[in-house]
């Protein structure tokens, strides 16, 4: 989800400058720096956006200048009357409670948001506002090439690190295998010493809680579901859409088999390639968080 663009444009005597940049999120977080005299534009690149990115902490900013000579900042009347009677309001409340402030300085008001603005003159800053729209379709296209070119580098990681899995699921398959004739002659041996040295047990309920024993150390069934994420997340990566919240959920479900398979191995060999599985799936994880 990483990327970075910028881009330069200019209109009479206005230049600017756009960056276009993300990091990973779990969902898509906006944030939007341009000039407030820029009507509109902010409220157009939030509704744009979000259909060309689906996930990231995506920011903009747009930084604007003006050849001299030609315009300059200037005070924000309204803006500033509403702060004048904001202070005068604090202060009556201060001395109703013998409360003393520090005398306020009008460069503490200057450095309000929105009481200076960019003197546009006699200009229109509609046409201004309109060209910056056209110019901000480029700057994502070349943003989503970016995230593109990382996409594919991820690609290609996901999928050698599902092989890995893959290798290691069948591995685990082929020890599970093995050590059933063994698993067997042990519940055999072990059910004839309970027999031989316990009076009036019941030989069938002593069956039934070997072949319980036996039931729960059988790792077939998480085999076959690494097998089936392993086919899922394959599905999902020949995908074009975003697919990062799905292979998140994927993730855990991968984890979670690993676990149990460890916890069910009850053989050294088996137990080893189970965490080796988990070492992987940790890996795929971190790389998932870069996927939209």
């Amino acid at each position: 989800m990483t990327g970075f663009a910028s881009a330069r444009g200019e209109r009479g005597p206005h230049s600017w400058a756009w960056e276009l940049r993300s990091v990973n999120s779990k969902g898509l977080d906006l944030r939007i720096r341009v000039p407030d005299w820029l009507e509109g534009l902010e409220a157009a690149l939030r509704a744009d956006l979000p259909k060309s990115v689906a996930r990231g902490s995506v920011t903009v900013s747009l930084r604007v200048s003006r050849a001299e000579g030609t315009g300059g900042l200037q005070l924000n009347s309204a803006a500033l009357d509403t702060a004048l009677a904001a202070l005068s309001e604090i202060e009556d409340r201060a001395m109703q409670r013998g409360v003393t402030l520090a005398p306020s300085k009008a460069s503490d008001l200057l450095a309000l948001r929105g009481m200076l603005e960019v003197s546009t003159g006699d200009d229109d800053p509609a046409p201004l506002v309109a060209q910056m729209k056209s110019e901000f379709s480029a700057l994502v296209a070349a943003f989503l090439q970016m995230r593109g070119t990382e996409g594919q580098a991820l690609h290609s990681i996901l999928n050698g690190q599902l092989d890995t899995v893959e290798t290691l699921t069948a591995q685990a398959a082929g020890l599970a295998e093995a050590r059933t004739a063994k698993v067997a002659e042990t519940l055999k041996t072990n059910l004839a010493r309970v027999l031989d040295n316990t009076d009036g047990a019941d030989a069938d309920r002593v069956a039934q809680e070997l072949a319980l024993i036996a039931v729960k150390s059988d790792v077939t069934e998480e085999i076959d579901r690494l097998k089936a994420h392993v086919a899922a997340a394959r599905d999902l990566l020949a995908q074009n859409g975003a697919v990062g919240r799905k292979l998140d959920f994927l993730m855990q479900e991968f984890n979670r088999e690993a676990n149990t398979l460890c916890s069910k191995a009850q053989n050294t060999e088996l137990t080893a390639l189970g965490l080796e599985l988990k070492a992987v799936i940790d890996q795929m994880r971190e790389q998932v968080q870069n996927v939209e």
